[in-house]
């Protein structure tokens, strides 16, 4: 392909960028497909890789095919095939798979080939259904937590081991092993590549809709580390999410969702500055807080709970979040925010969820709202319960708490302890700098 038609890019370059632009899209749909016809979870995933791996050399060589998920998927079929071949079993099946195909058709010869070479070589109307099976899949209850995350991100969401790695800031070779466990898990559990009975999909969903939630809150905050956001993170969270409300329209906690991430990343413009460190919430610049996504997201909490009082239940945990972060998402100022009622659905949240995070975030709402002294009590109560040990969640909320009280000895004790649990290099430089304003003579 000549630089010229390529805005200047070398051809290696610009094959990279296509085969990366039509995975990160697509990646789902293939390897849902993929899975289909193999009925070979593992393999399916591996053939597709291989499949990348020829794109590369195949479109700086050839340009970009007319149809680049048909390309890739009937050159992914092709080493299926192979595989079959190789394995010198299951020859009835490979019969059905593989039939005559020629070089670049994207038939099997189960099926008579497209007319038209842009055609996708799947059923339209099963296409959804290969998704969400494969989130189902990548998720399923047999999984560790970590295993599903990693799964998830590399089947449905298109990123490679790096990517995955860099995210959660662990080796490369641990997410491989993640991944390889996974599938390995996966195929020894007989898990059927198929959507579950929809009279399970609520419980099933659960464990989809976690892990998404895990991705983002990396994203969102990144427990470790150098930087206090990882954009792309949170991005693709927002992104599988969004695919997630396409494939099921009428699940409410799966709108509540796609809301709290609209919502809450909406105000990710304003939480750096200039060089990275945090700004506080009453130091942030409203006006930098992406309205379009505001709007997305009170939408998408607008359809959750009507969805919601039409199936007779109320918002869910999700919901109940994403109604937190549209309190702050319409107040201007934090003065100006309605915190007698963030108090009163984090209590809803309380009673649907229970954890001593969203405690937590409750005694922060009702020092808000009545005081810091009313909040203390809160706050010591869950350090006798022992449930935050360990986290610096906990002694930062103290130590805020203890400042506004006057207690500033007790209160620099209580952030100094906060920095040193604190994983975030941000979050840390804004303990430290808290406990240092401090006048421990008081």
């Amino acid at each position: 392909m000549p630089a010229a038609a390529t805005g200047g890019l070398p051809g290696g370059e610009c094959a990279r960028r296509a085969v990366e632009a039509v995975w990160r899209i697509e990646s789902a749909r293939i390897v849902g497909a993929l899975t289909r016809y193999t009925g070979d979870f593992a393999l399916a995933e591996d053939v597709a890789q291989e499949a990348l791996a020829e794109a590369l050399v195949s479109w700086e060589r050839d340009g970009r095919p007319a149809s680049p998920v048909g390309w890739l998927l009937a050159t992914a079929r092709r080493r299926a095939i192979d595989a079959f071949r190789r394995a010198s079993a299951l020859d009835e099946r490979y019969a059905a798979l593989a039939g005559p195909l020629a070089e670049g058709e994207f038939s099997t010869g189960a099926a008579g080939a497209p007319q038209q070479p842009e055609d996708l070589p799947w059923d339209p109307d099963r296409v959804d259904d290969d998704v969400l099976a494969l989130m189902f899949t990548a998720c399923h209850p047999v999984l560790s937590p970590e295993a599903r995350v990693a799964l998830t991100l590399r089947v449905v969401g298109g990123l490679s081991s790096e990517e995955i790695a860099r995210a959660f800031l662990v080796p490369v070779p641990t997410v491989q092993a993640r991944i390889t466990r996974a599938k390995k898990t996966v195929a020894a559990a007989h898990v059927p590549f198929e959507l579950p009975p929809r009279q399970e999909w609520r419980d099933r969903l659960g464990a989809v809709l976690s892990v998404l939630y895990v991705i983002f809150t990396e994203g969102s905050t990144a427990t470790a580390g150098e930087d206090l956001l990882r954009p792309d993170l949170a991005r693709e969270a927002v992104r599988l999410a969004r695919m997630l409300a396409a494939l099921l329209p009428t699940e409410p906690e799966v709108h509540g969702q796609l809301a709290l991430f609209e919502l809450t990343a909406a105000r990710f413009p304003a939480r750096t500055g200039p060089d990275g460190e945090p700004v506080l919430l009453e130091d942030q610049d409203r006006r930098r807080w992406d309205r379009s996504a505001i709007r997305r997201g009170l939408a998408a909490l607008g359809r959750a709970a009507s969805l919601g009082r039409g199936q007779g239940r109320g918002l869910g945990p999700y919901g109940l979040q994403a109604s937190i972060a549209a309190c702050h998402a319409m107040a201007p100022s934090v003065a100006q925010t309605d915190w007698e009622r963030i108090v009163l659905l984090y209590e809803a949240l309380g009673r649907v969820a229970p954890s001593p995070v969203v405690e937590l975030n409750r005694a922060v709402a009702v020092a808000m709202a009545e005081g810091p002294r009313q909040a203390l009590a809160l706050v010591d109560d869950l350090a006798v319960s022992g449930k935050l040990s360990g986290s610096h969640l906990l002694p930062g909320v103290r130590g805020e708490l203890l400042t506004r009280l006057g207690r500033t000895t007790e209160a620099r004790a209580e952030l100094e302890l906060a920095a040193r649990l604190c994983r975030n290099t941000r979050e840390r430089t804004v303990l430290l700098r808290k406990a240092a304003a401090l006048d421990t003579d008081g």
